[in-house]
C-alpha cells in the first residue's frame, strides 16, 4: 500500500464517518424534538430542538478532534473519553426516552439503531484512524530509511569514484615522474657526449692556432719595420679619429638634452590640461598618451587625461614599449 491507497482509505472513512453522523442527528432532531417540547412549557416550546442540536454538536466536536489527534498520532487524555461517553449516552438516552417511557420495545430498539450506530461508528472512526496513522508513520519510516540507503549508496559510489579517480591521478602521476627522469637521463648521457665533443675540438683549435702563432711570429718578424711605420700612422689616425668622435659626441650630446628639453616642455604642455570628459581626436589622444608613457604615468591616468578607455591607452603604451622577445607586451607586462 502507497499514500495514494491510503488517503483514499481516509477519505472513505471521513465521508462514511460524517455521512452516518449527519444522519444520526438529523434523526435525532427529529425524535428528540418531540420529547423536548412535550416537557417544557408551552411558551417554550420553541426552544425544544435546542437540546438535541447541543448533544449533536458534542458529538460532532467529538469525531472532528479525535480525527485530528488520531491522524497526529496525538492523545487527548481521559476528558476526550468521557466526552464521548457522556455524548453517547445522552444521544442514546435521548433517543429512546419516548419509547421507554410509553414501554414501547420495539420502538426503544428502533430508536437505538441511529444512536449506537453513531457511538459504534465515532470509536471504530478513531480505532482506523490510529491504525492508519501508524501505517503511515511506518511507511514514512520504512520510505526514510530506503532514502537513507540509497543516500550511503550514492555516498560510497562517489567515494569509491573519486577513489579510482585519485588512484589513476597518483599512476599518471608515477608514469610522467619516471618519463621526466628517463629523459633527464637521456639528457645528462647527451650533455656529456657534446661536452666530449667540445673538448676535443677545443684541442683542435689550440693546436692550430699554436701552429698560425708560430707562422705569425716568423712573419711579425720580417715584417716589424713595417709595422712600426704603420703603427704610426695608425696611432695619428686613431688620435684623429677620436678628436673627432669626441667632438661629435659633444655636438650629439647637445642636441640630445636640447631635444629632451623641448620634449619635457611639450609634454608638459600636453598634461597640464588635466583629465576630461569627451573622448578628444585621436591624433590628440596619442599625442598626450605618448606623453605620459614618457613622464611614467599609469595606464588609467593615461585615459583619464585623453578620455580613451583604458584599453586603447594600455594598447597604445604597448606600441611605445615596444616587442619584448618578438612579442608585445601591455602596460603590465604581460605578454598579449
Amino acid at each position: 500500500m502507497n499514500a495514494v491507497h491510503i488517503r483514499s482509505a481516509e477519505r472513505a472513512l471521513s465521508v462514511g464517518t460524517w455521512l452516518i453522523v449527519a444522519g444520526a442527528m438529523l434523526y435525532s432532531i427529529l425524535t428528540v424534538t418531540p420529547l423536548a417540547a412535550a416537557h417544557t412549557p408551552d411558551r417554550w416550546d420553541w426552544t425544544a430542538p435546542i437540546l438535541p442540536l447541543v448533544v449533536d454538536a458534542a458529538v460532532v466536536i467529538v469525531v472532528r478532534l479525535d480525527a485530528v489527534l488520531a491522524r497526529l498520532g496525538g492523545n487527548g487524555g481521559r476528558w476526550p473519553i468521557a466526552l464521548r461517553g457522556m455524548t453517547g449516552c445522552m444521544t442514546l438516552a435521548l433517543n429512546v426516552a419516548d419509547s421507554a417511557l410509553k414501554n414501547d420495545l420495539v420502538g426503544v430498539a428502533v430508536h437505538a439503531v441511529a444512536p449506537l450506530l453513531l457511538i459504534v461508528t465515532a470509536e471504530t472512526g478513531l480505532a482506523y484512524r490510529r491504525a492508519i496513522t501508524a501505517a503511515v508513520m511506518e511507511l514514512e519510516a520504512k520510505q526514510h530509511a530506503e532514502r537513507e540507503a540509497r543516500e550511503r549508496a550514492a555516498i560510497e559510489r562517489r567515494e569509491e569514484s573519486a577513489r579510482r579517480a585519485r588512484e589513476e591521478r597518483e599512476h599518471a602521476a608515477a608514469l610522467v615522474r619516471e618519463q621526466r627522469e628517463h629523459e633527464a637521463l637521456m639528457a645528462r648521457e647527451q650533455a656529456e657526449r657534446e661536452a666530449a665533443a667540445r673538448r676535443e675540438e677545443r684541442e683542435q683549435q689550440q693546436a692550430r692556432e699554436a701552429a698560425e702563432r708560430a707562422e705569425r711570429e716568423r712573419s711579425e718578424r720580417e715584417r716589424e719595420q713595417s709595422r712600426r711605420e704603420r703603427e704610426r700612422r695608425e696611432r695619428e689616425a686613431a688620435e684623429r679619429a677620436e678628436r673627432e668622435r669626441t667632438e661629435r659626441e659633444q655636438r650629439e650630446r647637445r642636441e640630445q638634452a636640447e631635444q629632451a628639453e623641448r620634449a619635457a616642455r611639450e609634454r608638459a604642455a600636453l598634461l597640464s590640461a588635466g583629465p576630461v570628459t569627451d573622448k578628444l581626436p585621436e591624433d590628440d589622444a596619442r599625442a598626450i598618451v605618448a606623453a605620459a608613457h614618457g613622464e611614467g604615468m599609469s595606464v588609467r591616468t593615461a585615459a583619464e587625461l585623453c578620455g580613451w578607455s583604458v584599453g586603447w591607452v594600455s594598447t597604445r603604451y604597448a606600441e611605445l614599449r615596444g616587442p619584448v622577445n618578438g612579442t608585445p607586451v601591455n602596460l603590465a607586462g604581460t605578454s598579449r
